[in-house]
């Protein structure tokens, strides 16, 4: 008996599951740029906003330091220890591979011993300040998704900026000041970024939090940027839904965590002192094990793809959408003015694609720039470009596809691809209106009460 309720449970979740397939799996992650959907009339497209998943980026940086010839080795020179500033017997030497200290050594991989990194020439020209930038691009626009992280092999920066640029470093802008002491540095009060709320999240700061000096067991900085999206998300960042809001609809906000290039300006090594030892400059100089940085291309919420070619980052644009970030509509997609994706409403968001343009589908009414209702006008000529098929553009709620010319909609619907309700039109929609959008169930709740049901079925006395 039980045997047989167990296959009965055992083919409905089957079933459910076949009838589940088209949803993703995870929602609210906008990993899915669309996905078929049934209806009573059949299959539709659904397009939903979407985004890359978030990576490494320093695979795909050029770096660039500022003086060009500040590495050491070049001619070879001796430095002091970290551990004992006053054994300076170590040697750096750019032409011996296992002496040298080049960029590259910054990205490749950590978990070496001894580790590997790159280092700049001593301060032996003091009192001249040394002072190096460190310049980050990716010649595109990336989106930030956790904190940056800079690993020191000496000691912390008494003073450091980071500073971001979004127009691919014409432009610079500080995101954080590092010193021992912001008053005298930068003349500006310490913070952290605990000091911060939802109103000042946008605000530089400086902080002394990561520059206490000529220490072995100091080595790392932060850029915090999980701290910042906790003020919205929550302090674990459990409610990203609330996070995505506000950077839908705070251009500011959503911009202060895009960059197309970091520079870091190291303005004065670890001294560790009041005063620098001019008897041993080679203790000062500035080494850096690993800088990490995670982020995803900026699509404009058009592409879950973003690929690396001919050292260039380019989004694979969905939505009728092309361009580097997926910034513009396709040729004979330009029926409407372009838009971003919308992380709203959550949890798929919108995907504002581009809809055909009038010329790609015949000579339009005389100023008229847009046709509001192709389904309505005949048009035949097989050589313009297809306004529907039964690949990528479906006739959606119910429509149907005519000659890859038109759709031929529902009563009830109207739009390109049947994708407006009439009455939204006519601004009539409501509960008189008998137009009102179908309700779109839950899966994951339709599950449940099916699940629910067939295991209430099985509720009686044990029987052996």
């Amino acid at each position: 008996m039980y045997l047989s309720r167990f296959l009965s449970i055992h083919a409905l979740w089957v079933t459910v599951s076949s009838v589940m397939q088209p949803y993703p799996l995870v929602w609210g992650h906008y990993d899915v740029c669309k996905t078929q959907i049934y209806t009573e009339e059949g299959k539709v497209w659904d397009y939903m906003a979407c985004q890359p998943e978030s990576t490494d980026m320093t695979k795909y940086l050029k770096v660039k330091l500022d003086p060009p010839d500040i590495t050491c080795g070049d001619p070879p020179e001796t430095f002091c220890a970290m551990g004992n500033p006053y054994m300076c017997n170590n040697e750096c030497d750019a032409s011996t591979p296992e002496l040298a200290h080049p960029p590259e050594l910054m990205f490749d991989f950590e978990g070496r011993h001894p580790s590997t990194f790159w280092q700049s020439a001593t301060w032996k020209e003091y009192p001249k300040p040394l002072q190096v930038n460190i310049t980050l691009s990716w010649s595109k626009t990336i989106e930030l998704t956790d904190n940056i992280v800079i690993t020191f092999e000496s000691g912390r920066p008494d003073q450091m900026i980071l500073e971001k640029s979004l127009d691919y470093g014409r432009t610079w802008q500080p995101y954080q000041y590092y010193a021992t002491d912001c008053l005298d540095a930068f003349h500006m009060d310490p913070k952290s970024v605990k000091d911060l709320s939802q109103h000042t999240v946008l605000e530089i700061i400086c902080t002394e939090e990561y520059s206490t000096g000529y220490m072995t067991n100091s080595k790392i900085i932060h850029f915090e940027i999980k701290d910042r999206f906790a003020f919205f998300a929550g302090p674990w960042l459990r409610n990203m839904a609330s996070l995505y809001g506000q950077l839908d609809t705070t251009k500011k906000l959503r911009d202060f965590f895009t960059v197309t290039d970091l520079r870091i300006r190291l303005l004065r090594p670890a001294v560790g002192e009041i005063f620098v030892d001019e008897l041993h400059l080679a203790r000062y100089f500035y080494a850096i094990s690993d800088i990490k940085v995670h982020g995803r291309c900026k699509c404009n919420l058009h592409a879950t793809v973003c690929v690396y070619d001919n050292s260039k980052l380019t989004c694979e644009c969905e939505h009728n959408t092309t361009g580097p970030d997926c910034g513009k509509c396709k040729k004979n997609y330009q029926g409407r003015p372009w838009s971003p994706g919308s992380y709203l409403p959550i949890p798929k968001g919108t995907a504002n694609t581009c809809i055909p343009s009038i010329s790609s589908i015949g000579n339009p009414p005389k100023f008229n720039r847009i046709w509001p209702n192709i389904s309505s006008l005949e048009v035949s000529n097989p050589k313009q470009a297809n306004v529907c098929d039964n690949e990528l553009l479906h006739c959606q709620n119910g429509g149907t596809c005519h000659n890859n010319v038109r759709c031929l909609c529902p009563a009830a619907y109207t739009g390109i691809l049947c994708e407006k309700l009439r009455c939204e039109e006519a601004g009539s929609c409501g509960s008189d209106s008998g137009q009102e959008a179908p309700p779109r169930g839950s899966p994951a709740l339709l599950l449940l009460l099916l699940l629910l049901a067939a295991l209430l079925g099985t509720a009686g006395p044990l029987e052996i």
